[in-house]
């Protein structure tokens, strides 16, 4: 590490190096993707909140511009100091939860307590909570090489600590978030190579308490609607109906870009939740697996990264760049999942393509995180001899 650092104070180190070609080209792809999409299903919005029809889109704009300045900030900061601020991390994350319960600064949209009123803008705490988390759990992990052969509380541990932070997201409520949060510290500690009589016993475990939160009214009123969502296609099975009216209507090629009928009114949030039904019915099949493809590009490679910091000795790297990679794969996957009819509805953007500024920024920050890792594993296999070389990725 100390031939990282004085590459990085050197004049004559490549500043580029570590910049991911197909990173970099995958998150502008799904920005792109967003953008447009974003100014095609805003339009009617705009319209019903009686402001510029390019309101949205300005504001989408805005956000990726924050976002981007925020994470090439944030990219001077080496991953050793980042395993010093880890610690902070975990209380860090339950303050920010906890914030939207303040009065005066929490705000409540469609009876869920999940923003703060920032003044100018208002920002969903559980985006910055999932980078903190994902902080915390891999200097944890990183501490325990051998987490396999370690006791059962060893791998309980961080899953005690994810479960409070759910609780506070029921509360919110979000159960969306709070099963995704759970569902990265639980990818991390597979990853990191918990033992797999500890992973079924702790997988046994959360089913009864998966069951307990389900069972509240709102939420098996979803989970019924998800079984059968014409049976009250005006009511409960309203947003699930539609998004699948607007999917089939996509058939192959689309019907083209903005001429979706869905989107004028008929779906809901069609800029944010469900976002990928509109697209699905402009693009059709191939659109889909269009932002699959780049999806899986990102993903894909993020997790690469993690493969190619684990194999230069680096495990606080691997696992933070790990945790980042299956946060945005999960994430993906259930948004669409759940535009597809494949999952019960859940409010969960999809990454880098819905309106909304805390996803979009905090996720841009995140891929700077991957891309400072992937910079100084860069620096550091240009000053090891050539047998390391071929660990690159």
């Amino acid at each position: 590490m100390a031939q990282v650092r004085q590459a990085y104070r050197s004049k004559d180190a490549p500043q580029t190096a570590g910049l991911d070609p197909v990173i970099v080209l995958s998150t502008i792809g799904l920005l792109v993707v967003g953008v447009v999409m974003v100014a095609s299903t805003s339009i009617a919005v705009a319209e019903g909140y009686a402001v510029s029809v390019w309101h949205f889109l300005v504001r989408h704009l805005i956000y990726i511009g924050l976002g981007v300045a925020v994470a090439l900030v944030l990219r001077i900061i080496g991953t050793r100091q980042m395993q010093a601020l880890a610690p902070l991390a975990f209380p860090a994350a339950v303050l920010v939860l906890l914030l939207p319960f303040v009065p005066g600064l929490g705000h409540e949209v469609n009876g869920s307590t999940r923003w703060i009123d920032l003044g100018v803008a208002r920002f969903q705490v559980v985006e910055a909570a999932k980078l903190l988390v994902i902080l915390f759990v891999a200097a944890y992990l990183a501490k325990r090489p051998q987490l396999g052969l370690s006791r059962f509380v060893e791998t309980l541990k961080p899953l005690l600590a994810v479960g409070l932070l759910a609780l506070i997201l029921l509360k919110q409520p979000d159960m969306g978030s709070a099963v995704v949060l759970t569902a990265i510290v639980g990818g991390m500690i597979w990853l990191a190579g918990a033992a797999w009589k500890h992973l079924f016993v702790l997988g046994l475990g959360s089913v009864p308490l998966l069951t307990f939160a389900a069972l509240e009214p709102y939420r098996l009123q979803r989970v019924m609607t998800f079984v059968d969502p014409w049976s009250d296609p005006f009511n409960s099975g309203f947003q699930l109906t539609q998004a699948l009216i607007a999917v089939g209507r996509g058939q192959i090629d689309g019907v083209g870009l903005g001429a979706s009928v869905q989107k004028l009114y008929y779906l809901p949030e069609a800029h944010t939740d469900f976002i990928f039904a509109v697209l699905a019915e402009e693009f059709g099949l191939i659109g889909i697996l269009f932002v699959l493809a780049l999806f899986s590009l990102l993903v894909g490679r993020i997790l690469l990264v993690g493969i190619q910091a684990h194999r230069q000795q680096h495990p606080f790297s691997a696992y933070l760049v790990w945790g980042i990679g299956l946060w945005i794969g999960l994430q993906a996957l259930v948004s669409m999942g759940v535009n597809l009819g494949l999952l019960p509805t859940k409010g969960l953007t999809l990454p880098l393509i819905s309106a909304g500024g805390s996803s979009l920024i905090m996720t841009l920050v995140a891929i700077g995180v991957v891309l400072r890792v992937q910079w100084e594993l860069a620096l550091e296999a240009r000053q090891t001899p050539r047998r390391r070389r071929s660990w690159q990725v």
